[in-house]
């Protein structure tokens, strides 16, 4: 047993690690993911489950391998910043067993972006070793092209990657520009390697991290990030999202966050984080042993079963939210000051880029669609495996981003974040239950330029749940509140390697139980 928490954590990494290279790590076994009940499908992938692991797991990407055999669709890691920083002095992590929660003020520690992109890319050159490619940048190249057949990130048939990233402590919060140049530094380093790129700004653990979800530098710096996403030098380009507070949860803050959200392009929101609350403990009345209760009163932010109803709520709120539009009818320009075919440059302060803000939505998606289409490969055979083969769990007010149901082609392109018209699924009314057996067929249509910014005639945004989610019935309901995705990391820091396949073992148990489950 181990005082600390942290030594814990690092410890049972190194174990992992070990492990994987002697091939004897543990894995998720048996088949039954193949029968496909529990496949979800997000940014234009067929994912196995709508299991994820959060972020803080794997802060340095050191086991993303190990991780994902644990049977997780979605594995996120970092944050990754883009000079190293030690973070918070320790002790920063508390443990509260009678809880099964943590408090922890790490404050965003990170060898920094090259480091992380170091490991990520020798990752991928081992793969492509391993398929025959060879491990130069060549090798490296044609895997994050597609020609391997697996995402770019995960390296694994129906998993995604996420990449998180962050600022540094020392940036100073009142200068967005210096902000912005963290954050796209961090996705030039990182991009090519994920497929889904993460904006956190929702740590409690930083000084004035949670001050840049207000609507205006929110905006700046998240056109920054996707237009620098959009630049990756691969085929398809990674999705973008951001990660917001569970504490900043008035109307205005809720639509603010969602307006920056529109305007700026971004593909989705991740909704939760720790905590700076403290919760009563579970059950009622339960009294906490002293050591428990001194841990309560320790700085940062708290993670545990008591923030479920919470995530639900929110979860429910940023879908009705997200659904209605942004307020604004128009976007920024992407940031196009950073080229693909340059080397990234260290965040040093300067003048700022000047975004475009004229253009308007429909603009700025036709643009996106016809360049990025033009550089996408051919559709895998994945993506044109018959309905009949394809049952997903989907909710259908959330994914139906089209108002109409013409013009579906039977096609099915990779992952990237600028394409999406041509990536979400249709789903018609009488796919209308929970879980579905729902055609993959796309809509192939692109909106007219006289049309709204609406949501009827823009792809809808993806969500992801995390917050005290434990067992399988919860990750349901948060699916069924509007997520595509239910992450867990209390969960599993208490639970062990084991802790995906019992949620997804509870799920099918309350899906079989139920039958066929409405929202």
């Amino acid at each position: 047993m181990y005082d600390d928490a942290e030594d814990a954590h690092e410890a049972g990494t190194k174990a992992l690690k070990a492990l994987y290279e002697f091939g004897i790590h543990p894995r998720e076994r048996g088949a039954s993911e193949k029968t496909g009940d529990l496949e979800v499908e997000v940014f234009g992938h067929t994912i196995s489950n709508p299991i994820g692991t959060s972020a803080g797991i794997d802060k340095h990407a050191e086991i993303p391998t190990p991780l994902l055999a644990l049977g997780p669709a979605v594995i996120e890691i970092g944050g990754a910043t883009p000079y190293p920083q030690d973070g918070n002095p320790r002790p920063r992590v508390f443990r509260l067993p009678s809880q099964k929660a943590l408090i922890n003020r790490y404050g965003l520690n990170s060898e920094g972006a090259d480091i992380v992109a170091m490991r990520l890319r020798q990752r991928v050159r081992e793969f492509a070793y391993s398929m025959g490619f060879g491990i130069d940048e060549n090798a490296e190249q044609k895997v994050l092209d597609g020609e391997a057949g697996v995402p770019p990130g995960s390296l694994v048939v129906g998993k995604l990657m996420a990449v998180q990233v962050a600022k540094n402590k020392f940036t100073p919060d009142d200068d967005i520009e210096a902000v912005k140049r963290d954050y796209v530094y961090c996705v030039e380093a990182l991009a090519r390697y994920a497929d889904v790129i993460v904006v956190n700004v929702s740590s409690p653990n930083t000084p004035g991290l949670r001050g840049l979800q207000k609507v205006e530098p929110l905006t700046n710096i998240l056109t920054g990030v996707v237009g620098a996403a959009k630049n990756t030098r691969r085929k398809t380009k990674p999705a973008v999202m951001v990660k917001v507070s569970p504490d900043e949860d008035s109307e205005e803050e809720v639509a603010g966050i969602c307006d920056a959200v529109w305007q700026s392009g971004v593909d989705g929101v991740i909704v939760g984080n720790t905590t700076k609350r403290r919760p009563d403990p579970l059950p009622a009345g339960y009294r906490m042993p002293d050591k428990e209760a001194a841990a309560l009163l320790e700085q940062g932010g708290y993670s545990g079963p008591q923030l479920f109803d919470r995530t639900v709520s929110l979860v429910k709120r940023y879908r009705r939210t997200l659904d209605e539009g942004g307020r604004q009818k128009s976007q920024p320009a992407l940031d196009a000051s950073y080229s693909s075919d340059d080397e990234p440059p260290k965040p040093t302060g300067g003048p700022p880029s000047g975004d475009n803000p004229e253009n308007t939505l429909i603009e700025r998606i036709e643009a996106t669609v016809k360049r990025d289409k033009a550089n996408l490969k051919k559709p895998s055979e994945e993506g044109e495996t018959s309905s009949s083969s394809q049952p997903l769990i989907r909710l259908p007010a959330r994914n139906n981003p089209f108002s109409s149901k013409s013009d579906v082609t039977d096609s099915s392109q990779a992952l990237s974040a600028s394409t999406h018209l041509d990536q979400l699924p249709l789903i018609s009314d009488e796919d209308a239950s929970f879980p579905l057996k729902a055609s993959r067929k796309l809509e192939d249509s692109k909106p007219s330029s006289s049309s709204s910014s609406s949501p009827s005639s823009t792809p809808q945004k993806v969500i992801f749940a995390t917050g005290g989610i434990t067992n399988g019935k919860q990750a349901l309901e948060v699916l069924n509140a509007g997520a595509s995705v239910a992450q867990i990391y209390t969960a599993m820091i208490f639970g062990g390697v084991g802790t995906v396949s019992r949620i997804k073992k509870e799920m099918r148990e309350e899906m079989k139980k139920d039958g066929k489950r409405r929202p």
